[in-house]
């Protein structure tokens, strides 16, 4: 009897783009793929941070590159991607939230969180997979959503309308790049423990309600979006696309 083969998670002689890679649920992803044997490069704001992230991978015996631009700036995004060889990979996990009652949201805030969250999603998106189309190749595309892209919350609706519109985005990718072979797929997070949820998740009152609606009974940990990020870049997700990855402890199965 042939017995069928068990595809491989391994990502070696693969190129992989991550943006805001250098710190969170960024530095998990990017961590993630190059240990699987991928190449990676991180993309963030902050030239300190890029090159620290950079030089722990390397220490570490990965094969990482850096470099500090604005994936909000078109325009250099579309640089940096146009004078390299194609990204197989790309995690778009660059991302921020600016949170405030229904009733408080300013005009910029809508924006700066819109430009961040789906805007820098949307075209970093189209320089990876326009270049990967070029050079005739398949590909992976991720975009770290949130599980506020199927459900609202309080004090999230800017945030909450940035995600569900990076579902719809990465759904409509899906249909037009599968013919080419490029898969697309968002990983949605409940609350992870980072650096940028710490403010929020410091308030008892905020954090016994996330608590109560995560079946599992704890906050999420960045190593819990690490092994899926490896799975959807890798050909065990070789027939997965426009589909979401809810890593969210159970919150949306009500």
């Amino acid at each position: 009897m042939d017995l069928p083969r068990s595809p491989s998670f391994r990502l070696d002689g693969k190129r992989a783009l991550v943006t805001g890679g250098t710190r969170g649920i960024g530095l998990g992803a990017a961590v993630a793929l190059a240990a699987a044997g991928a190449e990676v490069t991180i993309v963030s704001r902050t030239a300190s941070d890029v090159a620290a992230a950079v030089d722990a991978l390397r220490a570490a015996g990965h094969k990482a590159n850096g470099a500090t631009l604005d994936v909000t700036d078109t325009a250099a995004i579309t640089a940096l991607i146009d004078a390299t060889p194609p990204f197989d990979i790309l995690v778009n996990s660059a991302g921020g939230a600016r949170h405030s009652g229904f009733f408080e949201i300013t005009a910029a805030n809508y924006q700066a969180v819109l430009d961040l969250n789906l805007k820098s999603a949307l075209f970093v998106s189209q320089a990876v997979a326009a270049k990967l189309v070029a050079a005739g190749k398949p590909g992976s595309i991720i975009h770290i959503s949130s599980q506020m892209g199927h459900v609202g919350g309080p004090r999230r609706a800017v945030y909450s309308a940035s995600k569900f519109a990076v579902e719809g985005l990465s759904k409509a990718m899906a249909i037009e790049l599968g013919a080419h072979g490029i898969r697309v797929n968002t990983i949605c997070p409940t609350f992870i423990e980072t650096e940028m949820t710490a403010a929020t998740l410091s308030e008892p009152e905020f954090r016994s309600w996330v608590l109560s609606k995560i079946k599992l009974g704890r906050l999420g940990r960045v190593e819990d979006i690490m092994g899926p990020v490896v799975f959807l870049a890798s050909d065990a997700a070789g027939m997965i696309t426009g589909s979401s990855l809810m890593v969210d402890g159970g919150w949306t199965a009500e």
